[in-house]
């Protein structure tokens, strides 16, 4: 199964106008949710600016400042990565360049494990939900309205039904939802 996670604004957007998520910094209670649905990937596909936003967990030592920061650094090190840009002659760690399409690569990451597979950056993942690749949507939805910026989605040219499968708010009061293509 494919999954697209992030966490977006009440009215649906990654980052704020001016490109900033700072709003979106996980409570302990949400970062440890996160390492159990990391723990549980068989690899990501991102694109090149995720990939670089990540890259801090597998190079800079101050991000392990705890044992549920190590936890994280070291399945995030451990988790076969597939990069998705067109600026970027290398990539470190567990990860390597896309040589295929979007699809080849969706199938050849899926191929590859029997466990799901996260596709993260909103560009890559519009092209995986255009393609009617994505079969989950995990949104963690914060308390804010930022006004514009990335949006979550992209705009579609058809209805895509979707359940909803799971519901949970956080202490923090981020609320998180989990739909599935039927």
């Amino acid at each position: 199964m494919l999954i697209y996670s992030m966490g977006v604004s009440v009215d649906g957007f990654i980052n704020d106008r001016d490109g900033a998520f700072a709003w979106t910094p996980p409570s302990e209670e949400q970062f440890r949710f996160h390492l159990a649905e990391v723990s549980s990937l068989g690899g990501y596909l991102c694109g090149r600016r995720l990939y670089e936003a990540m890259l801090v967990w597998e190079t800079d030592p101050s991000m392990r400042v705890n044992e549920l920061r190590d936890a994280f650094a070291d399945v995030w090190c451990a988790l076969p990565k597939v990069v998705f840009s067109r600026t970027l002659d290398s990539v470190q760690g567990n990860a390597r360049l896309a040589t295929g399409s979007v699809a080849e690569e969706v199938a050849a990451a899926l191929d590859a494990t029997d466990r799901d597979v996260s596709i993260g950056g909103a560009g890559l993942a519009a092209e995986a939900i255009e393609l009617g690749l994505v079969d989950e949507l995990r949104i963690f939805r914060y308390p804010i309205v930022v006004g514009g910026g990335t949006p979550y989605l992209p705009p579609v040219t058809d209805d895509v039904p979707l359940e909803l499968i799971e519901t949970r708010t956080f202490g923090s009061r981020v609320i998180f939802e989990r739909y599935r293509r039927p």
